[in-house]
């Protein structure tokens, strides 16, 4: 054997994984097919990594199976997360919504804690090995990489998949793990694109395209989840938080409500500006509360000239139902170019939630992004992948 362990992928999990098995004294060997581990630690956030979030619990993650995260989640909390990085010289500041990003260190800092830590336990990050056949065999794995042209196999008896899911190809993502889990007949939820910008065409695609660049503070809902954030518009679609974090929930063909005012009631607004100033433009009224370009856009839906005192019944209905409940129906989303996860995965019934151990394969793991867990956006989709990498490394 060369290793107790192999893990496939020197992503946030496999490498988490690497540095706590080696806190238990085992040996392992990381396969990264890139050029330098952690490719996707260090574009997260722009750069800045958004390691995890203060409130992290089973609720902010989408799975077929809710309860799955629980055990792990238990495991490898919030607070270890941020003593962890602690203990290395990072610490975190929230920006907002319990997010925490690093106070003057970035995503570098975050992927060098776990390449000095390995190199001091004798881990090996191998890079640029690019994986083609893994045979389980009754004693363990023997796993063959292509490096420089070269076939090279290693043997273990444990085998750590984390290969992550097929968000942003040009970064090495694959369908590694679920082509493996294919070829062993285990099950896989339907995977999708998650937190991803969602594209608008037709006849509204110019009414958006015109706005691009513009923000709005908004609630964003369907019938199975709200959010509120901002939303931005791009001149292919939606984008910004609140999109991104509503199109996990959201299906082809599906109407999504935009309630552009959230925190007032436009109808009380107009009610007080009339009893103040009746002469007040409803375009003035609403430029205290949008950028004016944004306000001119609602001309199309609104009677931007009209003085306020002077709407009808109609039309305050009419302003109602555009501010608090705009509707929009994507054409589709960016794919996974411009994904930040996948959603679906490997069904969570072929692991045990305790172990992350694959029932129908002994000595085989499963984390991070390759399973059926996606978090919500705002470093969820790190927790669960520190959370899984240290759960599997009590395993090995």
């Amino acid at each position: 054997m060369n290793a107790d362990a192999i893990i496939i992928g020197a992503g946030a999990c496999g490498l988490m994984c690497a540095v706590q098995a080696g806190y238990l004294g085992k040996k392992v060997i990381v396969l990264e097919k890139n050029a330098k581990p952690g490719a996707k630690i260090l574009i997260s956030g722009g750069g800045r990594c958004n390691y995890t979030n203060q409130f992290a619990s089973a609720e902010q993650f989408i799975s077929e199976n809710p309860h799955f995260v629980k055990s792990s989640l238990s495991q490898w909390t919030v607070e270890d997360t941020i003593s962890f990085f602690d203990t290395y010289g990072i610490q975190g500041g929230e920006k907002t919504l319990g997010q925490l990003f690093p106070v003057d260190k970035n995503a570098k800092d975050v992927v060098q804690v776990f390449t000095s830590i390995c190199s001091d336990f004798g881990q090996e990050i191998r890079c640029n090995a690019d994986v083609t056949e893994i045979e389980v065999q009754p004693q363990g794995f023997k796993v063959t990489y292509q490096k420089n042209g070269k076939n090279i196999d290693l043997t273990a008896e444990k085998l750590v998949i984390a290969t992550g899911g097929l968000p942003i190809p040009k970064m090495g993502a694959t369908d590694f793990a679920l082509r493996f889990a294919r070829k062993h007949q285990l099950k896989i939820v339907e995977t999708a694109p998650a937190l991803v910008p969602l594209t608008i065409t037709g006849k509204d695609e110019e009414w958006f395209a015109q706005l691009s660049g513009n923000s709005v503070f908004c609630e964003v809902s369907n019938d199975q989840m709200s959010f509120e954030e901002n939303m931005l518009f791009t001149h292919w679609g939606l984008s910004g938080p609140a999109i991104l974090q509503i199109s996990s929930f959201w299906r082809r063909g599906e109407v999504v409500n935009i309630n552009l005012l959230p925190h007032q009631n436009v109808v009380s607004l107009l009610d007080e500006e009339r009893k103040s100033n009746g002469k007040t433009l409803l375009s003035t009224l609403l430029n205290r509360f949008y950028t004016r370009k944004f306000t001119d856009a609602l001309g199309k839906f609104l009677p931007l000239n009209k003085p306020v005192a002077s709407l009808t019944k109609a039309e305050v209905d009419l302003i109602e139902q555009t501010i608090h409940q705009f509707k929009v129906k994507p054409a589709g989303d960016k794919g996974y170019d411009k994904a930040e996860v996948m959603r679906g995965g490997i069904d969570t019934n072929e692991i045990s939630s305790k172990t992350l151990e694959c029932k129908k394969i002994p000595g085989l793991f499963f984390g991070g992004e390759c399973v059926d867990v996606t978090g919500w956006l705002g470093g969820y989709n790190f927790q669960w992948a520190w959370a899984s990498g240290f759960v599997i490394a009590q395993n090995l």
